[in-house]
């Protein structure tokens, strides 16, 4: 085979790209990832986004169910490939180490022969009416051409859709904003036992309300690592920026690291146990909470997921909340999903409209601003592209549009794999 024309493209080496790339490959397709890194992960760990969110069901009293999972499938691969290198805590099951996740996604994909290319950024579309017949990708080499008779847009952005020309959606609808962009960062040499968070915020606040602290998060959001004494911090908050628009999102990225030296020198100045902190890492990048949704078949919505909604085309479930971080200032909305249940994604909502070989995995589904915020974390995302990739090898084999795949027999398959939907 021409090593230009692939059954599957995927623009994006996050989980999603990768899940939807295996689970296209493993029947038999040949899949090929495009990735501006040079490295598989996506936000895990360009963005230092840890810890995995919650993939259980929770009782009444909002108790993780660790013996009722939502996502599996290739999530729970990924997982169980990181806790066998040590690199994952099995207790709480959702810390993890994002150097060892490289090297367990470079190994997977190896194994169900998915063909990478890193450092590689797709820089234009050939689209013929419905199809999406090629993509530009630019990289040392030059820029070249890549065929695909299906492609997967799992660049977290809906970059793929958009430069095809497909509708999509930003933000909220009164104002077009998004929810705040994030820079995470890593302090070491920390007394953990010694720093009591409580009491950290009730100074943070008092400073903040003195106009010594600019940051408008209203309080100070840390993780524990796989590493003793340090810890993660999740808590610097972008407001106003466009994630799609290049100025505000350079702009971003230097907010953030003021945000980044601010919290970090108030910790080490006032919190008891950071006396002798030190600043380890900010991530490569900025991580985005939300940009552009797609305009797909059907529409995910908060009264969907709210209600557990089940759909008969569903290729993954969710029980993270609603989790909208206020796109204009400070304050989080969170709506919790009820006891005991779940929400599912249809396959129908990845499906771009008008597009007749197009299907995007991860957060840009097509959904309002509200469901948006629930389905957008990685344990879901990943699923969403196992289900993707699952449909995909059906529709091929089939010869048919996507939108067309019977339900049953997607079924059939993921059940195959320990595949939630």
């Amino acid at each position: 085979m021409n090593n230009s024309m692939y059954d599957v493209v995927v623009v994006g080496g996050g989980l999603a790209g990768v899940a939807a790339a295996i689970a296209a490959a493993r029947e038999g397709l040949s899949a090929l990832i495009v990735e501006k890194y040079g490295f598989l992960g996506g936000m895990a760990v360009s963005g230092l986004v840890n810890p995995f969110m919650p993939y259980w069901q929770f009782d009444e009293q909002r108790r993780k169910l660790h013996d009722k999972p939502v996502n599996a499938g290739l999530f729970k691969l990924i997982t169980d490939r990181l806790a066998q290198m040590g690199a994952f805590d099995t207790v709480g099951k959702m810390t993890f180490h994002e150097e060892y996740l490289k090297l367990v996604l470079d190994r997977l994909c190896r194994e169900y022969g998915v063909k990478v290319l890193f450092h590689s950024q797709m820089t234009g579309v050939g689209r013929d009416g419905n199809r999406i017949e090629r993509i530009a990708v630019s990289n040392k080499a030059g820029t070249r051409d890549y065929k695909a008779k299906v492609f997967v847009d799992a660049s977290g952005d809906a970059d793929l859709t958009a430069f095809a020309g497909f509708e999509t959606k930003l933000g909220r609808d009164e104002d077009g904003l998004c929810q705040p962009m994030t820079l995470c960062f890593r302090v070491a040499n920390v007394n953990c036992a010694k720093w009591d968070r409580k009491k950290a915020i009730a100074l943070y606040q008092a400073m903040q309300k003195q106009g010594l602290i600019q940051n408008k998060r209203e309080d100070i959001l840390t993780f524990p690592t796989m590493i003793d004494n340090v810890v993660h911090f999740n808590s610097t908050r972008i407001n106003g920026k466009n994630p799609v628009d290049p100025e505000d999102l350079t702009e971003a990225e230097m907010e953030a690291r003021e945000q980044v030296h601010e919290l970090f020198t108030f910790m080490k100045q006032h919190v008891p146990g950071f006396e002798h902190s030190a600043l380890l890492i900010s991530a490569a990048q900025t991580g985005v909470r939300e940009s552009r949704r797609i305009v797909g078949e059907s529409t995910v919505t908060e009264k969907d997921l709210l209600g557990c909604r089940k759909f008969p085309d569903s290729i993954a479930r969710g029980t993270y909340d609603i989790d909208i971080h206020n796109p204009s200032g400070s304050g989080t909305v969170i709506m919790h999903i009820p006891a005991n249940d779940y929400y599912t994604i249809p396959l129908s909502a990845a499906l771009p409209l008008g597009s007749d070989n197009l299907v995007v995995a991860g957060r840009p589904l097509s959904s309002t601003h509200e469901a948006h915020s629930a389905f957008r974390v990685m344990p879901i995302t990943t699923c969403i592209g196992e289900g993707a990739g699952c449909a995909i090898s059906l529709a091929l084999r089939e010869n048919i549009p996507l939108k067309r795949v019977d339900c049953a027999d997607l079924h059939k398959l993921m059940d195959q794999y320990g595949a939630l939907y």
